[in-house]
Parts: structure tokens; C-alpha cells; sequence
């Protein structure tokens, strides 16, 4: 206990110890001692009964307690319950100016912020920046269901997922189709969820700008390559010998420009694409003889290689955006596997799916960059890379095809010990042979 209730505490104990010796005493004077006590005990009751009263009727009205100066217990409880009203309304003040804060912050937001209801996914507030980009009006739409209100976006299945929804990329906005959004839906409670829209039309535009610049400089880049590239194989290093070492190096470098514009074209072509050129069935053993004879080609001898086809399946896509994806991942093998290392192409069951998977025992890479393995140019060691003759596209090439099947690539890696590339197809994108069950051995 405080010093200072300890303090009042004790004073009015020892006021009523005398108030009760005082009617004792009178008791005696008067020859009735247990009518004195009696009726001293009485009053002692009675004022403590008022005194509650008045202090629950203040209560009960929310009025502020009086400031008292005596130093009794009643008093002290006073002085207490007023402190605590001015604390609380002290918190009350700050919490109010803290969530107005808020409010002005989320207000000032550039991108759109819904606060919807869990269970019900009704709106329950949202700022400004909604109603320019989502449509979204108050009060109307406040306590109604945001599937309904952004009907045009087919967005009910996608809120449904919850915790498992994947953002929206690329979603024309309610208000316009011209506005492109990037919608994203952040669980921050087990009652309330939070969907921000961005405006990413600029960004798109941009992206779109950088697709053509790309495009029409790499075909630009085509027809002084060809020149350049047949000019000097008309030049014959034993007319001059001293330039040998040059003329290859020349021979080798536009080889490679000549693959990196290739590379730059097929990834512009494909940025470019909503869906697969053709749907069409693709012999998987055909294909995997196809993969073996090109990492045969490209390892000369330098390592074992394995193929096997335990799946008995067949995919549907286009033969030939698959057949680049899967040499790409081959050719990456056997570049970056040192000789006498091992590559295996395994394509098996997986649920009502399949997976292709390439497995080398090469240098393997370090678990920073496999998040960003897959971006265009993007290289784990730049002077392997240039050794190996990679451009730096064929993993981006590889997930874009990838995407375009509704497949996806998992990459498993450990310095050292090699590097697992697995291409996982839905049950959509696979269908039974319909001849008996072939393969190529082992």
C-alpha cells in the first residue's frame, strides 16, 4: 500500500477507536454502556454509508470527483478515483489524436486501403485514395460486401482464399479499364483483413515501353550481326596466321552476341504472350531421347548422363516453347558441372501431374541468389558465367514458358553438392499415351 493510503488508513481507524472510546466513556457516565456502543457503531455505519453512496452516484453519473483536502480514507479514495479519471481521459485524449494520426496517414496514402470484415468480408472503412481507384463511396458502400461492390473484378473467389491469396498483378480497376492495379490482401488480425490497391498503370506502360525498346533494338541487332558473322568466316586464318587467335576470338564473340539477341527475342516474344502458341500433344519420349542427344552434344564425353521416363504420360503446350525451356535446363547442367560430374533428367508421376527435373552435381548455388535466379541477366558469378557462355536469359526464358503452361520451377541447391531444376505440371497439362508404355533406358 502507498505511504499515503497507508497513512489515511491508520487515521481513520484511530478516529473511530475514539469515537468508540468516547462512547464508551459517555456509556459509563450514563449507566448504558451497550446502548452508547450500540449507537456510536450506528452513526460510525450510517456516515460510512453516505460517504459510499455519494462516491458511487458520482460514478454512475460519469462526474468528475470534487477535489477534497481532508487526509481521511474516504478522502484519499477520492483524491485516488480522480486521478484515475484524469488518467484515463489523459489516454482517452491520446489514443483519439493517435488514431485521427492514422486515419490522416491512411487517408494520405496514395494507394487504396479497405479494411473488410473476415467472416463476412464487408467494408468496414476505407480512405480516399479507394474511391478513386476501387470506386468505393461512403456511406454507401461502408457494411456492404466488397465482392458485390467490385462485382466487375470477379474478386469473391480470390478474397475467399484469405491467407492464401496471391496478389493481383494486373487487374483492370472497377472504374476505368484504362487504370491497372495491383491488389494485395494483408491478414493483420483474426477479425479484420486490409486490401490495398496500387496504381501500377505507369509501371505497366513503362514495362511495356522496355519490352518494345528491347525487342526492336535486339531485331535491329540481327541484320549487322549476319554481316558481320558471314565476313568473317570468309576470312581463312591460314592466309594469315598471326591473326588466327583474333579472327577466333571475333568468331566466338559474335557467336554469342548472335545467341543474346536469339535470347532477347524469345523473351520479348513470350513477355508479349497471354497464352501457348499451340496446344498440342508432346511426346515426352521423343522429347527425352531429344534432351539426351543435346547433352550428349554439349558434354563431349565429359560426363555421365541419365534419362528416365517413369511417368507414362504425355504434356499438352507447345512442342516447341517446351523444347527451349528443357534445353535450357540442360545446357545450364552440363555448364556448370566440372567434368566428370553426373546429370540426370527424370520425368515422373506427381498427384494427377508430372515433373520434369534436371539434377546436376555441379558447384551448386548459394541459397542468396536463388530467390532472383530467375531474373533476366542476373548472374551468381559473373566469370563462370561468361566461361560457360551463358547469356544470362535462360532461366527467365525457362519461367516464362513455364508460366505460360500454368506450370511452375522449383529450384533445390546446396554449394557444392549440385543443383535439382524440377518444371511441375497440373493435371491439366498431362494426358495418358495412348500407345503402349515406352521410354529410353537408363
Amino acid at each position: 500500500m502507498p505511504p499515503r493510503a497507508h497513512s489515511a488508513w491508520t487515521r481513520t481507524l484511530g478516529q473511530l477507536a475514539l469515537m468508540l472510546a468516547a462512547a464508551l466513556v459517555l456509556g459509563l457516565l450514563v449507566g448504558q454502556v451497550w446502548m452508547a456502543l450500540a449507537l456510536a457503531a450506528l452513526g460510525i455505519v450510517a456516515w460510512h454509508y453516505w460517504r459510499l453512496r455519494g462516491v458511487l452516484s458520482r460514478l454512475s453519473s460519469r462526474r468528475r470527483s470534487p477535489a477534497t483536502e481532508g487526509r481521511g480514507v474516504w478522502n484519499e479514495l477520492e483524491r485516488q478515483l480522480r486521478q484515475n479519471q484524469e488518467d484515463m481521459r489523459s489516454r482517452k485524449r491520446r489514443l483519439i489524436a493517435m488514431l485521427r494520426a492514422y486515419r490522416a496517414v491512411a487517408a494520405a496514402l496514395p494507394d487504396g486501403v479497405v479494411v473488410i470484415e473476415r467472416n463476412t468480408q464487408r467494408v468496414q472503412w476505407f480512405n480516399q485514395a479507394a474511391t478513386r481507384l476501387l470506386g468505393l463511396r461512403h456511406p454507401r458502400d461502408v457494411g456492404q460486401p466488397l465482392g458485390e461492390r467490385l462485382r466487375p473484378m470477379q474478386v469473391s473467389q480470390w478474397l475467399a482464399s484469405g491467407r492464401n491469396a496471391e496478389p493481383l498483378m494486373d487487374a483492370p480497376s472497377p472504374v476505368s479499364p484504362d487504370i491497372r492495379l495491383n491488389l494485395r490482401l494483408i491478414p493483420y488480425s483474426d477479425d479484420y483483413w486490409l486490401l490495398v490497391a496500387r496504381d501500377v498503370t505507369k509501371m505497366m506502360r513503362l514495362e511495356q515501353v522496355r519490352r518494345d525498346f528491347v525487342a526492336n533494338v535486339s531485331h535491329e541487332l540481327r541484320t549487322p550481326l549476319t554481316v558481320v558473322h558471314g565476313y568473317l568466316d570468309m576470312l581463312d586464318p591460314e592466309e594469315q596466321p598471326e591473326w588466327a587467335p583474333m579472327l577466333k576470338e571475333m568468331q566466338a564473340q559474335s557467336q554469342r552476341m548472335t545467341q543474346l539477341v536469339e535470347d532477347l527475342l524469345t523473351l520479348s516474344r513470350l513477355e508479349a504472350q497471354e497464352g501457348v502458341t499451340t496446344d498440342e500433344t508432346i511426346a515426352m519420349g521423343s522429347m527425352l531421347s531429344t534432351l539426351r542427344r543435346e547433352a550428349e552434344a554439349l558434354s563431349h564425353g565429359r560426363h555421365t548422363i541419365t534419362v528416365e521416363d517413369d511417368a507414362g504420360l504425355d504434356l499438352r503446350g507447345s512442342v516447341k516453347e517446351l523444347h527451349s525451356a528443357f534445353s535450357n535446363l540442360v545446357s545450364n547442367a552440363v555448364r556448370y558441372t566440372p567434368a566428370g560430374g553426373r546429370i540426370a533428367i527424370r520425368f515422373e508421376r506427381e498427384g494427377d501431374g508430372a515433373v520434369l527435373s534436371v539434377r546436376d552435381s555441379g558447384y551448386g548455388i548459394p541459397a542468396a541468389h536463388l530467390p532472383r535466379i530467375t531474373e533476366r541477366f542476373y548472374r551468381v558469378s559473373t566469370s563462370r558465367s561468361r566461361e560457360s557462355g551463358g547469356t544470362g536469359l535462360g532461366l527467365a526464358i525457362v519461367k516464362h514458358v513455364l508460366n505460360l503452361h500454368q506450370a511452375r520451377l522449383e529450384i533445390a541447391s546446396e554449394v557444392g553438392r549440385g543443383s535439382t531444376f524440377s518444371c511441375h505440371f497440373g493435371a491439366d497439362r498431362v494426358q495418358a499415351r495412348d500407345t503402349a508404355h515406352y521410354g529410353v533406358s537408363a
